[in-house]
């Protein structure tokens, strides 16, 4: 976001609103100068709007919307993040939820009510047309994150004997298809799923040419309880730019476009990632202190246990410790080296998963290749440390012991951090959510234990 408002820069070099033109936006909203709002904001992208309902109070996104009337954009509140979203649904009449319904595109129309209650969607969907009605309480009943929720409903659809000519005339003159597309569908007369037609064709085309001797039979098609998660992947895969949803019949009930998708992918990257780090899926900078303490206490607690699991290990070698102390200063080195390698090898295999380049076909490959790795680091790793345990504490023995213990942990770190994620996906747990405190669990106790142990032995 880099546009100018006149004399006014409207986003700042990260790309966020710029703090001058937010506090220019707040001024006006709090005069109540519609004017000057609708002039700072009238040439605004649908996702900048969006930014800048976000970075605003609950009341001063009211109050924005309200002053802009007919001149807002609803794009933007398909742009939003839901819980901002929730948040400004709550506030706003019905009547302006609905209107805004109206304008929007079946997908972005139910990303606004999809997580309202029965009684406030019926409220809503009361006050815009039948056939929309229709549409949005059909999508409804759709499983969440599945193609029926991703869909929209508008499309071009022509039989297969018509020609090119007909076809050109027909998206001409046409009011019920949608502003912008890509490909024609091609169906019988029952609405079933014949064909796809690639606009760029057409209009290469001959007009007397038959739609049945242009059109691709093959094609990417997805039914309406797919998961979000599969139809992502496919895309990206196979390079889609849309592709057809039919219903359990086979007949063509919407279409799926790239720039809904692509944010599908991003959000299950960033749920990966949030997973990754003991926190939940749901989770925003927007959400309240309760609602993020809440979020992460429960991961915090699981690790609590595996600590306390740790600390037990070593209660084992209290003794040992007590007659060397040296062993208690260099014991979180071990640990620590296992617990980055464990999450390293840990990362690379949840992210392989998610992208589905891991999976039985691989997995003894990519095993063997980790361990080779732990074993290789390991190795340099405890030579290092080997000589400085020894130069600092005089102990050859010591330096022997700790760099034992540095290859049996990094091992044990390779093999937890492949093996933990593809045990949890296997018996369908996500293993972006509980990979982390396992692996790091294992390390730990794996670390502490050949480190203790060996100092048992050889040491004492």
């Amino acid at each position: 976001m880099s546009e100018q408002q006149g004399d006014m820069r409207v986003g700042d070099e990260w790309g966020s609103i710029a703090p001058d033109y937010l506090a220019r936006v707040e001024a006006a909203l709090t005069t109540e100068d519609t004017k000057q709002v609708r002039a700072i904001t009238r040439e605004l992208h649908a996702a900048d709007l969006a930014d800048l309902i976000e970075h605003l109070e609950q009341d001063d996104r009211v109050k924005l919307i309200a002053a802009l009337g007919r001149d807002f954009d609803v794009e933007a509140l398909a742009e939003l993040d839901e819980v901002v979203r929730d948040e400004l649904m709550e506030a706003l009449p019905n009547d302006v939820i609905a209107s805004a319904i109206k304008k929007l595109d079946t997908d972005d129309a139910l990303y606004l009510i999809e997580d309202m209650d029965k009684a406030e969607q019926e409220e809503i969907l009361s006050k815009v047309s039948k056939e929309d009605r229709a549409v949005l309480n059909r999508a409804l009943e759709y499983p969440e994150n599945s193609a029926g929720r991703l869909m929209q409903t508008e499309f071009v659809a022509v039989p297969e004997f018509w020609t090119v000519g007909q076809t050109i005339d027909h998206v001409r003159t046409a009011k019920d298809i949608p502003e912008s597309f890509v490909e024609i569908y091609v169906v019988d007369p029952g609405f079933h799923l014949k064909g796809v037609l690639p606009l760029a064709r057409v209009l290469r085309s001959a007009r007397d040419n038959k739609i049945a001797g242009i059109m691709d039979d093959e094609q990417t098609v997805f039914n309406v309880t797919e998961e979000q998660e599969d139809i992502a992947y496919k895309f990206e895969q196979y390079n889609l730019v849309s592709a057809a949803v039919t219903d359990g019949t086979g007949r063509l009930v919407g279409t799926l476009m790239v720039d809904d998708i692509v944010d599908v992918i991003q959000e299950e990257a960033e749920e990966d990632i949030l997973h990754l780090g003991g926190v939940g899926s749901e989770e925003t900078i927007a959400d309240t202190v309760w609602q993020t303490t809440r979020s992460r206490f429960s991961w915090l607690f699981v690790n609590l246990l595996t600590a306390v699991l740790a600390s037990w290990v070593i209660s084992w070698f209290g003794g040992t410790i007590e007659q060397m102390v040296a062993l208690a200063i260099l014991m979180p080195i071990v640990a620590s080296m296992g617990g980055n390698a464990g999450t390293q090898t840990m990362t690379v295999a949840v992210r392989a998963l998610a992208t589905r380049n891991l999976g039985p076909l691989n997995a003894m490959r990519v095993t063997l290749r980790e361990c080779s790795v732990g074993l290789i680091n390991g190795v340099l790793f405890a030579v290092i440390i080997g000589l400085f345990a020894w130069a600092w504490f005089g102990s050859d023995k010591l330096g022997l012991v700790i760099g034992a213990a540095m290859v049996i942990n990094l091992i044990a770190a390779a093999l937890a951090g492949i093996l933990v994620p593809l045990a949890l996906d296997r018996y369908d747990i996500d293993p972006a959510i509980a990979s982390g405190t396992f692996v790091t669990t294992v390390t730990d106790v794996v670390g502490f234990f050949a480190f203790l142990g060996l100092a048992a032995i050889w040491l004492l």
